[in-house]
């Protein structure tokens, strides 16, 4: 069905496995009630189950949190996203706009959801390839050479990346450190590490690896970390909020390389 027949059959039609609110009796969530068969759960596990119609153990869903809160969760203003919620505040702009701002800049491709894309997207196609009895020497290098970049691998600023460990003790202290994925990070960690490229496994690239063996697709990671900034950014706004307007990092006029003229005439 093309063209208007599409919009027609549409109107006042909106069909959906996601849920309703009846008005002044109930709310149907994904199928269940959310007054008396949901109302018990975590916001976090609400979200969970909302993007994948899953119930995950609790287990799992700790996981799901340690993974947001030792990689991305940092209140420090000078990076990118959270610079933009201090900003917002020092211009006294609302915290929704700023929170929201940053959250939407946060899709950055070298950073951000789109890094975090591409390295779950890397392993699961790894762990196909391997099971296909491939090398993972000349998976990796072939992909590398087709994209220039390896998902999960390298950093911009440091080589190491200190939310390795504790994001690795944590989830071997619940359990779901073994997974293959994860196994088959750390062998191409191996593999990188020791080549002409010297590539480290990063952050982005464990957590790929621990949510792939969770059973997430790169759709379903990108929804599950869209908000995984916020616990950052909203204290940076906080910060900024707290300090005198328009005190945020001011530059002066003389710091700039300016090479026009002297004196502008309107």
């Amino acid at each position: 069905m093309k063209g208007p027949a599409t919009l027609e059959a549409a109107e006042d039609n909106w069909q959906t496995e996601m849920g309703a609110w009846f008005a002044g009796e109930r709310v149907v969530y994904r199928g269940k009630d959310l007054f008396t068969e949901l109302s018990d759960i975590s916001w976090f596990k609400l979200i969970m189950f909302g993007i994948t119609g899953k119930e995950f153990t609790d287990n799992q869903i700790k996981l799901f949190e340690a993974i947001q809160v030792i990689t991305v969760s940092y209140p420090e203003p000078k990076l990118w996203n959270n610079r933009i919620a201090s900003l917002t505040a020092s211009a006294r702009a609302t915290g929704i706009l700023g929170t929201t701002a940053a959250i939407a800049c946060s899709e950055a491709k070298i950073y951000g959801n789109q890094a975090n894309i591409v390295a779950i997207d890397f392993i699961r196609r790894a762990k196909v390839s391997i099971n296909n009895k491939n090398g993972i020497e000349d998976f990796t290098l072939n992909d590398l050479k087709k994209h220039r970049a390896i998902g999960g691998y390298g950093r911009p600023l440091i080589d190491t990346d200190e939310r390795i460990k504790p994001l690795l003790g944590r989830a071997k202290e619940l359990g779901l450190a073994d997974g293959e994925h994860v196994k088959l990070a750390f062998e191409i960690n191996d593999f990188l590490s020791s080549s002409r490229y010297k590539l480290n496994l990063n952050a982005s690239g464990l957590s790929a690896a621990l949510m792939a063996d969770q059973g997430f697709d790169y759709r379903e990671y990108y929804y599950a970390t869209m908000l995984a900034f916020s616990a950052g950014i909203i204290p940076c706004y906080i910060d900024a909020a707290n300090h005198k307007e328009g005190t945020f990092f001011p530059l002066s006029c003389n710091r700039l390389n300016y090479t026009g003229h002297e004196t502008r005439h309107w």
